[in-house]
């Protein structure tokens, strides 16, 4: 497939995958974000161009990539649930300086540059490895590396 058939098979049907998305999910920025992944995964796998065939594998790719995605937050939900936490135990000076580190960590995140912000949060919230988030960002595994230890370290000296 071109770039300009790819290009034709986007404008074409991107609304339509995400519209499709968003009826599933009820979340708009989740239906952006999958049918976004559904055409890099298309174009990534370089099939040939066969419009009304690319637009089934299309909604396939989609509903697989929603369904894999509410699997995984299902997952995470059962073990949230599972989760104690001993609210009562804690006293009003441990609730505050909870608090006044969780604004802390903020403050300390929005410091960081743009590029040591996606990859940490690639790592730690996605859970990607540095040759995977270095695949998505068309990087080096060095460069990702590099990154991560620049957040990590201005992490620590503002958190310290």
């Amino acid at each position: 497939m071109t770039a300009q058939e790819f290009k034709q098979l986007f404008d074409r049907s991107f609304d339509d995958i995400r519209r499709y998305l968003y009826y599933r999910s009820g979340d708009r920025e989740l239906a952006t974000d999958l049918a976004q992944e559904a055409f890099l995964k298309l174009w990534e796998k370089q099939i040939p161009y066969q419009p009304k065939d690319n637009v089934g594998l299309l909604y396939k790719m989609s509903s697989d990539l929603f369904v894999s995605r509410y699997r995984r937050q299902k997952i995470e939900w059962e073990y949230f649930k599972q989760l104690k936490f001993d609210v009562e135990d804690e006293s009003p000076e441990q609730k505050l300086e909870f608090n006044e580190l969780k604004e802390r960590y903020e403050v300390a995140l929005g410091s960081l540059s743009e590029k040591q912000r996606i990859v940490f949060l690639m790592s730690r919230l996605d859970g990607l490895k540095y040759h995977e988030i270095a695949e998505r960002l068309n990087l080096s595994v060095k460069a990702v590396e590099k990154r991560m230890s620049a957040a990590l370290s201005q992490l620590k000296s503002k958190l310290s």
